[in-house]
Order: C-alpha cells, then structure tokens, then sequence
C-alpha cells in the first residue's frame, strides 16, 4: 500500500470526530441540566412541596411531563436538555414565575437560568474540544 502522507489517518479522525462530540456532550448536556434544576429547587419559594418536586430535567429522547412549563409534553431531541417545570398536579410554576394581580412574583426559573448560562455553555465547548482532541 502507498504512503498517502497521512490523508487515511487525518479522513478516519475528521470521520469520528462528530460522534465523540455528540457523545461527550450529551453527559455534559445532562449534568448542567441537573445543576441548573437544584438551583431553581434552592430558589424555589416553598420548603418542600409539589412546585419543588415538579423541576424535572429530560434527557434526549424523552418526553417532557404533560403540562409543564415551558414546553408542556414534547420530545427532546437528541444533542439537548430540558429543565422543565410543572406537570399534571403542578399547573401552576407560571403563576409563582411571573406573579397574578394579588400575589407578588417568586422568581426562581429565569434567574436560576441565567445564572447557569453561561457556565453551562463553556462545559458543553469544553467537552466537545475535549471529544475532538480524543478522537483518533
């Protein structure tokens, strides 16, 4: 066989590289999703109850709990994470979010996204490079 400079070697690792990263990035996908969801479980206004139990984080191809916010029940797909709130006895994390005309909003979804934002994107690059560099 000839020498091709290294080409077949550079053609098999361009070749693996997408399914390592798609790979790494789902157990990334997954951890910060859960680490965002005890947050807003922290944030949460009750002690313990029904809003609390109802954070719930779905992994790649499955299915969110009926009536939850937001996204109410759809199909994750593949390379992403949802944090959701809410489901079938829990309809109502929008109220405690946002507030009504007789009760003050309780903040704990957006504020516990923002706040995991920006540290969940550079876990999710740094586990793709990493996926890249380990792909031969």
């Amino acid at each position: 066989m000839a020498d091709d400079g290294g080409l077949s070697s550079f053609q098999r690792r361009m070749r693996a590289i997408p399914e390592a990263a798609r790979a790494a990035t789902q157990v990334v996908l997954v951890k910060q999703a859960d680490a965002m969801a005890d947050t807003m479980r922290s944030l949460a206004s009750v002690d313990e109850g029904d809003l609390r139990t109802s954070i719930a984080v779905t992994e790649p191809g499955q299915a969110t709990p009926p009536y939850s916010q937001p996204g109410g029940a759809t199909v994750i797909p593949e390379n992403m994470a949802a944090v959701t709130v809410g489901n079938t006895n829990v309809r109502y994390p929008h109220l405690v979010e946002y507030g009504t005309t007789k009760a003050a909003a309780q903040p704990f979804f957006w504020p516990a996204f923002r706040l995991h934002r920006a540290k969940a994107l550079r876990a999710i690059k740094r586990g793709i490079g990493a996926a890249i560099r380990k792909a031969r």
